[in-house]
């Protein structure tokens, strides 16, 4: 077995949504087994936080099977009072679709299901191509067209074809519900937990915050809140368990956490993509390739700034300057109330906090130093 080691981070990836429009790969996945070591890797992060677009670093690798937020089924579902009470629910989801088992999507499908039941389906790659779809789609057009096919049988079949399946999912809080998926003997679980500056965060839901009603009352469980205050309450719940889950997974690990669990900042990825995603692969068995080169950079490199309409989309960007908007958009009375009730999170993940307007538009907030996490070497 690989042993831990040791990784010093740089800002993670701060942007706001980065979009879901994709190039599509026509390189078919090698026929893999069950048996051969399948790689599962749990993609963790909040809402608003770049995680679109690292779902699709993986999404358009070759190898990958991937599935956008399968809890968003449980949550719009059950509609139970809490996160908390949810939380196991996702957990047992979770496990059975690693194990390209989708019977249990039954309990949150329409009767008649299709491929096209399940969340955002077609920005999984693997589901508009060979084995789940007759053709390879060359554009979301075309896969909504021709692959949404009845049933979830060709997508199971497909699930078992790649060497990694990977989730991404932003409702979970914390991970000791996800301790039995770690000491599973069937699964080879890899958590990549994406973080961002909660002032980009704020910014980006800001921006769509019409989009979040119903999870907003699910994370703070139902209690009646003032209006004004919710963006702030949400906030300082998603603070509040990047601490916990950073400090569960680097403070003191479980020994079944040791050497899996990865933590990227959004910025970090937006200033240095290329270095940062090959990073990410490295942890969860990937290789780069050309192809995957070309579109993270083209995806990074672009013009556009993302409208309130392309919010769940990828687009092509310019990284770096969409993860320094909120510096400019974001009057500074929120930017200090953000700072106020996710100071703890912003210390530990290494934004520093500005307390002028001269400091918003000049200071280098991401400290490069002394922020650690652990993963292992594959």
């Amino acid at each position: 077995s690989s042993k831990p080691m040791i990784s010093h981070s740089a800002p993670f990836l701060q942007g706001t949504a980065v979009l879901l429009f994709c190039c599509w790969h026509t390189q078919l996945p090698h026929n893999f087994s069950a048996n051969e070591g399948k790689v599962h890797v749990l993609l963790l992060s909040s809402w608003r936080s770049g995680s679109s677009f690292l779902g699709q670093v993986f999404s358009q690798h070759p190898s990958v099977f991937y599935l956008m937020e399968p809890a968003w089924h449980v949550w719009t579902k059950v509609q139970k009072p809490g996160a908390k009470l949810l939380r196991m629910a996702v957990r047992d989801l979770l496990r059975s679709v690693f194990q390209c088992d989708f019977s249990v999507m039954d309990s949150y499908l329409p009767e008649n299901h299709r491929a096209s039941s399940l969340f955002m389906w077609t920005e999984s790659r693997a589901l508009c191509s060979p084995p789940a779809c007759s053709i390879t789609a060359r554009n979301e057009t075309q896969c909504l067209q021709k692959c949404d096919v009845k049933g979830l049988l060709k997508v199971e079949k497909a699930c078992r074809t790649y060497s990694h399946v990977v989730l991404k999912e932003v409702r979970f809080f914390e991970l000791k519900s996800l301790y039995p998926l770690l000491q599973d003997p069937n699964l080879d679980l890899r958590i990549v937990h994406l973080v961002r500056d909660p002032r980009g965060v704020f910014r980006s839901r800001e921006e769509s915050a019409k989009s979040f009603i119903l999870d907003n009352t699910i994370v703070l469980e139902k209690r009646n809140i003032p209006a004004a205050e919710v963006q702030y309450q949400v906030l300082q719940e998603i603070c509040r368990s990047h601490v916990r889950i950073s400090e569960t997974a680097i403070v003191k690990p479980p020994p079944f956490l040791e050497g899996r669990y990865k933590m990227v900042r959004y910025e970090d990825v937006a200033r240095n993509p290329l270095k940062e995603v090959s990073d990410i692969y490295q942890f969860v068995g990937l290789e780069m390739t050309k192809q995957m080169e070309e579109w993270i950079y083209k995806k990074t490199h672009g013009k556009g700034k993302g409208t309130v309409a392309q919010a769940f989309q990828v687009i092509p960007r310019n990284a770096t300057q969409v993860s320094e908007a909120w510096r400019t958009m974001l009057p500074h009375s929120k930017v200090k109330r953000v700072q106020e009730v996710c100071g703890e999170a912003m210390e530990l993940l290494g934004y520093r906090s500005v307390h002028s307007e001269e400091e918003r538009l000049t200071l280098i907030l991401i400290k490069t130093r002394g922020f650690v996490w652990i993963h292992c070497q594959v």
